[in-house]
């Protein structure tokens, strides 16, 4: 493991990934090191091909490039289910406006039946995607990202269970047979001053994984309370923690704080791993070790979670929920109503 030259953002490589068991676990134990401590790393040596990152970011500036009139083609106000493309200052994060646009995928599921079960089930449903005489092999390059990107997520968690204690397929087993993973597309345009591409927040899910370019811009609140840049390190993935990790091992791991601010166009790819809607939040029982270092630490035991929309307006601060919820879904269902109430309003209701 490197001291990355910006801050403390570690550079990890993963070719202990495919050697012994013994490599293994060394990795584990120090990934898990990692995100105890700071929740962020720079991962290289991860297997994935230059070319899939290459031809994303060729799609991403091919789209990017059209009329907002070609963009709304796929335009998400449209979809039920948040899919397609959004336009700059659309998404809201802690109530303020993102400065980016995105196309929005997630997993794709058929629509769910709306009359019964809990809300979040109205999330399932088809992907909106570009007619291929615009922006051609659109759909085929997506569903192949989230298939590369879904195994080697699901490799890191398989590192994170053994780095804890548990079986190497403990999260997987949890996981469930329908996954709601999402990839955001995301094209940011130099950040106005007192602003932020997107604003300061944790994730929702297990593990992101990101593509960042060759463009700097993303910021970690260390655990001094700092903001630290990202380093830009060619061929390399960042990889951070969400909520949900954070709260099923009652905060041994962090969900840490990050934001862009960029001072000039940046475009990123961002790849969520997530299970299945009906997932539960159950703690999981480790090892007396982990709890004791929670308990021994001010700032995990009082790490907090993303309000809700109901918290923030009660006054609750923008990372200072104490509570989390019980089920994936409600989760996503959460995220959503914070971050596009108008349109959450227009398909759903209040």
């Amino acid at each position: 493991m490197l001291a990355a030259e910006a801050g403390r953002i570690p550079v990890m490589s993963l070719k202990r990934l495919r050697g012994s068991d013994a490599d293994r676990r060394s990795l584990a134990d120090e990934l898990t090191a990692v995100y105890h401590d700071i929740g962020f790393a720079v991962l290289v040596d991860h297997g994935l091909s230059e070319g899939l990152v290459d031809a994303v970011f060729d799609m991403m500036g091919t789209f990017f490039a059209l009329s907002d009139e070609q963009k709304r083609l796929i335009d998400k106000s449209a979809s039920p289910y948040f899919r397609g493309w959004e336009s700059v200052g659309t998404e809201f994060t802690n109530n303020r406006p993102d400065i980016r646009e995105q196309i929005d995928v997630w997993s794709e599921h058929p629509p769910s039946d709306q009359g019964h079960g809990p809300d979040y089930l109205k999330l399932l449903g088809p992907n909106q995607w570009m007619p291929d005489d615009v922006l051609p092999g659109q759909q085929k390059l997506a569903l192949d990202w989230f298939e590369q990107l879904g195994t080697l997520s699901d490799e890191v968690l398989s590192l994170f269970a053994v780095g804890l204690g548990l079986g190497p397929d403990h999260f997987a087993a949890a996981f469930g047979d329908d996954a709601m993973s999402l990839t955001k597309f995301i094209n940011y345009p130099p950040t106005p001053d007192g602003a932020a591409g997107v604003n300061a927040h944790n994730d929702t899910g297990f593990v992101t994984l990101l593509a960042t370019g060759e463009t700097p811009g993303l910021q970690v609140l260390d655990p001094t309370g700092a903001w630290i840049d990202v380093p830009v390190v060619p061929n390399s993935f960042v990889l951070n923690i969400g909520e949900m990790l954070q709260a099923m091992t009652g905060n041994y791991l962090m969900a840490t704080a990050h934001r862009v601010v960029a001072s000039e166009q940046r475009m990123s790819a961002a790849y969520f791993h997530g299970p299945s809607l009906h997932t539960p939040l159950d703690p999981i029982g480790l090892d007396q070790r982990f709890v004791d270092a929670v308990a021994a630490s001010e700032r995990h035991r009082s790490a907090g979670f993303m309000a809700t929309k109901e918290q923030t307006e009660a006054g609750i601060g923008d990372i200072g929920s104490p509570t989390h919820t019980d089920v994936y879904g409600d989760q996503l269902w959460n995220y959503f109503s914070r971050s596009y109430p108008d349109m959450m309003e227009r398909h759903h209701g209040k």
